[in-house]
């Protein structure tokens, strides 16, 4: 699922809004088959893929799937759309996919930059490996809005409780991680599912801003820390492998993507 790109154009735009892998557009970078439950991404038995992402546009829409891989992919679809007036001011829809393996800075990850201009931010998935073992997720996401530069206008408390779960996402009766897929946020999940605090586990996140957009006027900016723990009980800054996909509204033009990492 990370060689089938999936790209959206809208209207007369040259560059797309939406470039993303389709796996982790729907929230299952891992390319192994997790059950979704959300309002705006549902994933089904045995790999139905569904979106229900506002997505306005005023003259056209252009929607195109590409396989990078060696081998042939089949694919099916159906598109779902109403023409109606659409408001002048209405946002477009945007979704950028990025990854770092392992962390260029230690202990942070850039999820989105480069944003100008007036929008909402929606929407978080995250495809995370770690690479130490004990604790992983300590780490604040931070949003700077409106030209903040060294101090966010919203920050976190911790990976879990920005993804709406507590205490290491920690089953305390089965001592494993539990996951979880509801409306707005969801561990989907967690390779593999019967360990626990090890290097080389892989998690699957999303946190949808339905309710909760984060708005802005100027520009936007979002990172989260990778924190974990030493055995001293003391902070140690991550190096391991994320990738991301951020969701987000805004008037046009946009600014230029990063690159796509390599296939390999």
């Amino acid at each position: 699922w990370r060689h089938s790109i999936i790209r959206f154009y809208w209207d007369d735009e040259l560059t797309p809004s939406v470039e993303c892998p389709a796996g982790d557009f729907f929230a299952c970078g891992w390319g192994k088959y997790c059950q979704i439950s959300s309002l705006a991404v549902c994933v089904n038995p045995g790999s139905a893929f569904s979106c229900y992402w506002p997505m306005p546009f005023h003259k056209k829409a252009r929607i195109t799937m590409e396989n990078t891989d060696a081998k042939d992919m089949t694919l099916y679809y159906q598109i779902n759309y109403t023409l109606t007036p659409v408001p002048r001011d209405a946002g477009y829809f945007h979704a950028q996919f990025r990854r770092e393996s392992p962390l260029r800075e230690k202990g942070l990850y850039t999820i989105l930059d480069g944003v100008e201009g007036q929008g909402q931010y929606v929407g978080t998935y995250l495809a995370w490996e770690v690479h130490s073992p004990r604790w992983w997720g300590e780490g604040e996401i931070k949003f700077y809005l409106d030209g903040d530069k060294e101090f966010p206008t919203i920050c976190g408390t911790g990976t879990e409780d920005y993804f709406c779960g507590s205490y290491n996402f920690e089953n305390h009766e089965t001592k494993k991680y539990q996951t979880f897929s509801t409306p707005y946020t969801g561990l989907a999940q967690v390779l593999p599912p019967d360990k626990i605090y090890e290097a080389g586990q892989r998690f699957g996140l999303y946190r949808w801003h339905i309710a909760d957009p984060v708005r802005f006027d100027k520009d936007l900016k979002v990172t989260i820390q990778a924190l974990g723990w030493t055995g001293k009980g003391t902070y140690l800054p991550l190096e391991d492998d994320i990738a991301s996909v951020a969701f987000w509204y805004q008037k046009e033009p946009h600014g230029k993507f990063p690159a796509l990492p390599p296939l390999d």
